[in-house]
C-alpha cells in the first residue's frame, strides 16, 4: 500500500520536529500505524506491533548502558530498580508527549473514536516503535545520541523524583522482611483481551493468602499494583 501525499507531509512534519529524515519512510509510516487501521483498512498490512517489540528491547539495552555508564559506584540493586523507573509505560507516554508522537497515528474509526490518541500505552508502545524505526533506518549509535539529547533532562528528573515511580513490590516486601520474613509471591489471576492489548490481573500472596490483587497491561505493572494495593491496606 504506497503512502499517500498528505501522509509523506505529516512524516515530514515530524521529521522537521526531530530533526532526522528517514531514508526508508515506510519504516515510520509503519511505526506510526495501529493496529486497530490494519484491522479495519483493506490493503493495509503492516502495523506497528513489531516494531513495538524491537523497539522494548533496544531501550532496555540503551538504559541500562547509560545508568551503567553514568552511575558507576551503584550496586545491581539500585540500577535494576532505577532502570524500571525509566523502562515503563509512564515514561515512555511522556517521551511520546515530547513530540506528540501519538497524533501521527494511523487509528481504525473505533480505537479513534474511543481516545486512543490519549491512551497511555498506546502513546507508549508508538514510543518503542518509533525507537525501533530510527534504529533500522540509522544504527544503533543513531539511536542512543538521538535519546540522550532529547531525553537526558527529563530522565534524571524522572530517577530523582520518587513520585512519579514507587516500587510498591520492594516497599511491601521490606515490610515482611521486618515483620514475619516471609518471601511474597506473585501469581497470575487472569488474562483478557487481545494479543495486542492484553490486560494481566496478579495476586501478591503471603504463604497461600492472597493479600491483594492488582492489573495492568503488562505482567510487572499488575504486580506493582497488586503489591501497592496490599502496601496501602498495611498503612491503614
Amino acid at each position: 500500500m504506497a503512502i499517500s501525499e498528505s501522509r509523506l507531509k505529516r512524516i515530514e512534519e515530524f521529521e522537521n520536529k526531530i530533526g532526522y529524515v528517514f531514508k526508508d519512510k515506510n519504516l515510520i509510516d509503519v511505526a506510526f500505524t495501529h493496529s486497530s487501521y490494519t484491522n479495519e483498512v483493506k490493503g493495509a498490512k503492516q502495523n506497528n506491533e513489531r516494531l513495538e517489540f524491537l523497539g522494548d528491547a533496544i531501550l532496555d539495552m540503551i538504559v541500562s548502558e547509560i545508568l551503567f555508564r553514568r552511575f558507576p559506584n551503584k550496586e545491581e540493586g539500585w540500577l535494576t530498580k532505577t532502570r524500571s523507573r525509566l523502562v515503563c509505560t509512564s515514561s515512555f507516554a511522556l517521551a511520546a508527549d515530547k513530540f506528540h508522537m501519538s497524533s501521527y497515528l494511523n487509528f481504525g474509526n473505533g480505537e479513534k473514536q474511543n481516545g486512543g490518541e490519549l491512551k497511555k500505552h498506546v502513546k507508549a508502545d508508538t514510543f518503542e516503535a518509533f525507537c525501533a524505526a530510527l534504529y533500522l533506518d540509522s544504527s544503533f549509535e543513531v539511536l542512543y545520541e538521538f535519546l540522550k539529547e532529547n531525553y537526558h533532562k527529563e530522565a534524571f528528573n524522572i530517577i530523582k523524583d520518587e513520585k512519579i515511580f514507587n516500587d510498591y513490590k520492594t516497599k511491601l516486601q521490606e515490610y515482611h522482611n521486618s515483620n514475619d520474613k516471609k518471601i511474597l509471591k506473585y501469581e497470575l489471576v487472569e488474562e483478557n483481551g487481545p494479543e495486542h492489548n492484553k490486560t494481566f490481573t496478579m495476586a501478591v500472596k503471603l504463604g497461600n493468602r492472597v493479600l491483594a490483587t492488582g492489573s495492568g497491561r503488562n505482567k510487572k505493572q499488575a504486580e506493582q499494583e497488586a503489591a501497592k494495593s496490599a502496601y496501602e491496606k498495611i498503612k491503614k
